[in-house]
């Protein structure tokens, strides 16, 4: 018998993390880290609903933290399996966990010295940058739409899901006494239209489907839109002698405007101000967008094609070292500051919040998810006080949200998607979602002929049959 063991990612939009049990072998659908509040998650991120050992390996979504973070933290407690990712996800995998590593350790130093001055024994960082690197050692990476068969009555394939660079959906043939079942992990899903990528490949038929839910109750704007609204933020915003301070994705968000902006700058559509891209890790993922132009939707080949590089070479400035990253609080002239990290919690954003949040002039360009308990959400929310570093701040700066640069489906698109097979599918379970958002979607699944429509939780067991 087979059966779901759900982890992470339920009821929540961070710790992605299920679990397939078939005769006795175990195969882990990602491995995210929890992020919020910190001691919750914290706790959550140091237990598995299956013990480590017993994992046989991890079929990873996309590089994420939410869907990959965890993963030397399973190396650490004695998963010595392979990690199964498309070569794009491997590559990302690499410099998002290392980067992850350098803040585990940074926060255990932080707490540690609290603790020493209390009588308290330290701590361990959740792991460090050599779990890290040796996490790394186990991956395998496997392109899109090539079955592989990782155990024993198990074989997936990648499909390309449209969200981020080298992002999957993962289809699972699970071959048993009575036949085979088809098990299908959206990963998290994109949209038609975004730019550079791909659109995502349409629901290959299954038996199960593991849908995730983030904009299960939320419509976004056109994303075709987006490159004449950023441009409209900027004019605004320079006209004002202002800056505008974008908080954004290392990985996805940030090629996406630089792409935009350097159509933008070629187009002759905006003035010729500096545009900082301050954030090493940002840095790092643009050269391994680089790396694979296979991932790229024709429209973005054919701008390579015309300017030889749409990731920012031609406008903008990539900054890595502190030092340079610093100078940028002594310029007032208007310019263009992205930054991490998205949601305001920790990096360089940080200073750069700080020293414009009290400026009338400047503007707060939000263009990704805000999950609830961060900065990012108090911004977004207006409240009129924020605290950054401990200390109080006047939010006196323009908050302007542009939606439609999100990489998920809100809930027509993940609708439209589900349809086509909604009255075929046996099981449907809604994850990856805040509980307004899940049980919204999980409604609207039923009222299109999704027979039997489920909102696991934590270390809930399902048969697949």
């Amino acid at each position: 018998m087979s059966q779901f063991v759900f982890d992470g990612g339920c009821g929540e939009v961070t710790g992605s993390m299920h679990i397939i049990e078939h005769r006795g072998r175990y195969v882990a659908l990602d491995c995210g880290l929890f992020q919020g509040r910190r001691a919750e998650a914290n706790a959550k991120n140091r237990s598995f609903a299956v013990a480590p050992r017993k994992i046989d390996c991890v079929i990873l979504s996309h590089g994420h933290i939410d869907h990959s973070g965890r993963l030397p933290r399973l190396v650490r407690e004695g998963f010595t399996g392979t990690i199964y990712a498309t070569p794009a996800t491997r590559d990302l995998t690499a410099i998002l966990l290392a980067d992850s590593a350098h803040i585990q350790e940074e926060d255990a130093e932080f707490y540690n010295k609290k603790r020493l001055k209390n009588g308290e024994p330290p701590v361990e960082p959740l792991y460090n940058m050599e779990d890290a690197a040796e996490t790394m050692k186990q991956f395998l990476a496997v392109p899109y739409n090539m079955p592989f068969s990782p155990v024993e009555g198990v074989r997936f394939t990648f499909f390309d899901a449209g969200h981020i660079l080298g992002s999957a959906m993962v289809l699972l043939e699970i071959q048993d006494q009575r036949g085979g079942v088809r098990v299908v992990f959206s990963g998290d899903l994109g949209r038609p239209g975004l730019p550079i990528l791909k659109d995502p490949t349409p629901l290959p038929p299954c038996d199960h489907l593991i849908v995730e839910s983030t904009y299960g109750n939320r419509t976004h704007e056109n994303p075709r839109d987006m490159k004449d609204k950023l441009r409209e933020q900027i004019l605004l915003t320079v006209q004002r002698s202002g800056k505008v301070i974008i908080p954004s994705f290392s990985v996805g968000r940030t090629q996406n405007l630089v792409y935009y902006l350097t159509q933008l700058m070629h187009e002759g559509a905006l003035p010729n101000i500096p545009v900082f891209i301050d954030s090493p890790l940002s840095v790092n993922a643009t050269e391994v967008f680089r790396l694979h132009p296979e991932c790229f939707d024709t429209e973005a080949l054919r701008w390579v094609k015309q300017l030889g590089d749409v990731l920012g070479n031609t406008c903008c400035r990539f900054i890595r070292s502190t030092a340079d990253s610093k100078a940028l609080n002594d310029l007032h002239d208007p310019c263009v500051i992205i930054s991490a990290s998205g949601m305001c919690e920790a990096g360089r954003i940080l200073h750069h919040l700080a020293n414009n949040i009290e400026d009338e002039r400047s503007t707060i360009l939000v263009v990704g998810f805000m999950a609830e308990h961060t900065l990012g959400r108090r911004i977004v929310e207006r409240q009129s006080e924020v605290k950054i570093f401990g200390r109080m701040y006047q939010l006196k700066a323009r908050v302007k949200t542009l939606n439609g640069f999100s990489a998920h489906a809100d809930a027509a698109e993940l609708l439209g998607w589900v349809s086509p097979l909604a009255g075929q599918v046996r099981n449907v379970f809604v994850v990856h979602g805040e509980h307004e958002q899940s049980s919204v979607f999980a409604e609207k699944l039923r009222e299109i002929g999704c027979r039997s429509v489920h909102q696991p939780t934590p270390g809930q067991e399902f048969p697949i049959a």
